[in-house]
């Protein structure tokens, strides 16, 4: 018998039309398998962070075949209302697009889901109670307490027929591990229910354990391998931002399958930088 198709998040907007391996989504047989369970099941995925607040730059970067983009509300330039363009952007070229908010609080992670943000990333929880409660705004009665809108952009304008549990389910929650709380807690946070990926943010991580940005010392590797193990053992994903391409493979290879590679910032500086090298 077969799987009944569900519906499907594309780089920020909701469809339900047909689907194709070229929106992000992989033909497994007969099932069709959505980003979130990918990145939940292990598949490797790369993204970057956009912390310029430009939906030309998200375009960019949609265009140059990233699995994913996250736009930084936390550390990056642009607000809140420089998200609806970057998501556009991104929805243009069905490329994920997840947002990292500024806090947990539930009007903050609502208004991004609302906007059509296929998932959140959360910063800075170091408990799995702060995890419960934080991952319980972005889903709607009863299962959490989102606010119940329908005519905005993620529900079609009050197009959207899914029901609550169908939308719940689409959405992808995004965990950091950086303090030493959070990682001495990191059994219990990976088992908290809908957490999706516990991700490393390397500098605040590294920092917290007397050892920053020294991204070789051994107590920075032994904790990214307490990671590891804990999303393994909550069969869930490990992810992390690195600073280059050149070092996915490294991580790959230690367990983590949803990598960001640096940010937009990060990679145009960079690419600015090696073509005035001559000059130089």
């Amino acid at each position: 018998m077969r799987e009944k198709l569900r519906p499907l998040i594309r780089g920020g907007r909701l469809t339900h039309d047909n689907f194709s391996t070229n929106a992000k989504s992989i033909v497994r047989g007969d099932t069709v398998t959505s980003f979130k369970d990918r990145v939940r099941d292990g598949d490797v995925t790369i993204g970057t962070f956009l912390n310029l607040g430009s939906p030309l730059v998200a375009e960019v970067c949609a265009l140059s075949g990233f699995d994913w983009l996250l736009v930084d509300l936390e550390h990056g330039a642009g607000g809140e209302e420089a998200l609806v363009g970057q998501l556009l952007a991104g929805a243009t070229h069905d490329v994920p697009m997840l947002v990292r908010v500024e806090s947990a609080e539930r009007i903050r992670v609502g208004h991004a889901l609302d906007l059509g943000a296929a998932g959140v990333m959360f910063p800075r929880l170091d408990t799995s109670e702060e995890v419960a409660t934080a991952v319980s705004h972005m889903w709607y009665p009863p299962r959490g307490d989102r606010g119940v809108a329908t005519y905005n952009r993620a529900r079609r304008f009050g197009g959207d027929t899914r029901s609550v549990s169908d939308v719940n389910d689409e959405l992808l929650s995004v965990v950091q591990i950086e303090t030493s709380m959070a990682l001495s807690n990191v059994t219990d946070v990976a088992a908290t229910s809908g957490v999706d990926v516990l991700f490393v943010g390397p500098s605040d991580l590294s920092t917290a354990l007397g050892c920053p940005g020294q991204l070789e010392a051994e107590v920075y590797l032994d904790a990214l391998d307490r990671v590891v193990a804990a999303a393994r053992g909550a069969r869930i994903a490990a992810g992390i931002l690195v600073g280059d391409a050149d070092t996915v493979e490294a991580h790959l290879h230690r367990g983590f399958s949803f990598v960001a590679v640096a940010s937009d910032s990060a990679l145009l500086r960079r690419a600015a930088a090696a073509a005035t090298r001559r000059k130089r």
